[in-house]
């Protein structure tokens, strides 16, 4: 487990909490680990009808530490590896799993929050696909998930330019299922927890996996090719070039290379 991420059973719902605020709840891999091992132990867990995944502070989480980036060639892949097991047991998981988006959700975390069954957000958070600006591909399944949400053009442009959608706009383009001002999220959390969790669990999880299976047939394949594209650009001159830049504050300068 990580001191980073607090696990808590509120009557039917367990809340997963990521508490880094100091650096907006940026992700290392024992974070990443530590969200998918509680999602995971939502599965055997009778009393657990519905699980809540959100952040503290200022953001949900600015996606994956890009200092940790740096220590070792090998350190994101793990990283990835274990973003790749949240988003396969959020959407494998026979109980509603609830994204209580409360700032802005950047990267890998934007990816682990699309995968959610519902995305609430406050209306002063905003979503991020800012791999681009890395030289980097997007990942945890965020190819399949924004595709099947909003459509190939909108998925491209947040992918391609990497511009943040801010949660009125991702409402209307039907990215995320609920936008409140900021001051009302938690009571709307609150409801929709109570409704879910006082619903028919059997009906819920058939329904669940049904949608699932007829808008993410091929999260599969997306992971896997996400995964082997996001191994190689690793190891390229335009991923150190924007780990530069970003690390210095400047534009990166990308080669093609």
């Amino acid at each position: 487990m990580s001191e980073h991420v607090d696990v808590e059973t509120r009557g039917p719902a367990l809340w997963i909490t990521l508490r880094r605020p100091e650096v907006l709840n940026a992700l290392d891999e024992r974070m990443v680990q530590a969200v998918a091992e509680a999602l995971e132990s939502a599965r055997g867990d009778a009393e657990v009808r519905v699980v809540v995944l959100t952040g503290t502070g200022a953001a949900f989480s600015a996606g994956a530490d890009l200092t940790t980036l740096r220590l070792a060639q090998q350190h994101p892949v793990e990283t990835m590896d274990a973003a790749n097991r949240v988003v396969r047991t959020v959407v494998g998981l026979d109980k509603p799993v609830l994204a209580a988006v409360n700032g802005v959700a950047a990267g890998v975390a934007c990816s682990a929050a699309l995968a959610a069954d519902l995305v609430v957000a406050a209306e002063s958070a905003s979503f991020l696909l800012p791999f681009t600006r890395l030289g980097l591909m997007t990942d945890g399944g965020s190819s399949a998930t924004v595709a099947a949400a909003i459509g190939r053009p909108r998925a491209m442009r947040l992918a391609l330019l990497g511009e943040p959608l801010p949660a009125p706009e991702a409402l209307a383009a039907g990215l995320i299922t609920h936008v409140a001002p900021d001051p009302d999220l938690p009571a709307l959390v609150d409801r929709l927890v109570t409704r879910l969790a006082a619903g028919p669990a059997l009906a819920q999880s058939a329904i669940k996996k049904a949608i699932n299976a007829a808008t993410l047939p091929h999260l599969e394949d997306a992971l896997a090719r996400e995964h082997s594209g996001q191994r190689a650009l690793f190891t390229t001159h335009d991923h150190t070039e924007g780990l530069d830049a970003f690390e210095a504050g400047r534009r990166p300068v990308f080669r093609g290379e």
